[in-house]
């Protein structure tokens, strides 16, 4: 069995059918999806997703980006059914929203997720300089770096602060050899696999939308950059997602 730890398939923008994309999923051997909410609207959705598809489990947060509109209605949102909080964190590639909103949501959502005793999916982006002491400003974060791509020195950062290491798409396409390296230094007992659906298709599908289904190829690619069985790379990825949502 499979698990996509990220993907965005609740979203109204969603471009394929639902019901193809679930049998889709079923028929590559991913069971679950975590349906990731990035902003008060799309959080409701998530859940509302996760209520009617038993594949499904849902994260509640407001994304970076969105920062700027609020974030303080996830207080409504926030139910049993929610596996984790997410996606969260700092992004100053874009600065969409104002880095020192952003920081205060972070802030917020984090102690949102402590006092829910909730893991956090984590989105850093050329942002950790800022990230790493708000992180440990902290105690008892459990959660995961969503979409890692950054370097060695980040990756162990992220490791010995317990934290678990997502990958998607951009593992199977990129021609960066240092990046590959990095890729292949996750620890197997720590890594988890995500599409990030609609976005980030893996190769050999670049260029189409994005699917639950299409994590049977990322870890296909993981299974080969370490010499291991495809079996073993789901085995241990499905337990770290099960570990961590507590799904």
């Amino acid at each position: 069995m499979l698990i996509d730890t990220h993907c965005h398939i609740h979203e109204a923008d969603y471009p394929l059918s639902i019901d193809q994309t679930i049998q889709h999923a079923h028929d590559s051997g991913v069971d679950q999806f975590l349906c990731v909410g990035t902003s008060i609207d799309s959080s409701r959705r998530a859940v509302a997703f996760a209520a009617e598809h038993p594949e499904a489990f849902a994260t509640i947060g407001v994304h970076p980006h969105d920062t700027k509109d609020g974030w303080q209605e996830l207080t409504t949102i926030i139910d049993k059914s929610v596996v984790a909080i997410g996606e969260i964190g700092l992004d100053y590639y874009y600065n969409h929203s104002p880095r020192d909103i952003q920081i205060k949501a972070l802030e917020w959502q984090i102690d949102l997720a402590l006092k829910n005793n909730l893991p956090i999916v984590f989105h850093v982006r050329d942002a950790f300089d800022d990230f790493w002491p708000i992180f440990d400003s902290f105690t008892g974060i459990k959660g995961e770096l969503h979409s890692f791509t950054d370097n060695a020195v980040k990756l162990e950062e992220g490791l010995k602060r317990g934290l678990y290491v997502g990958v998607n798409g951009i593992s199977t396409f990129t021609k960066d050899d240092a990046q590959k390296a990095v890729f292949a230094s996750i620890p197997l007992d720590r890594l988890l696999l995500e599409t990030d659906a609609p976005f980030l298709t893996p190769a050999p599908h670049r260029g189409t939308p994005n699917e639950p289904a299409f994590v049977r190829y990322i870890a296909e690619y993981h299974a080969r950059l370490r010499n291991i069985s495809v079996e073993e790379v789901a085995q241990a990825t499905t337990a770290n997602a099960h570990s961590l949502f507590s799904l």
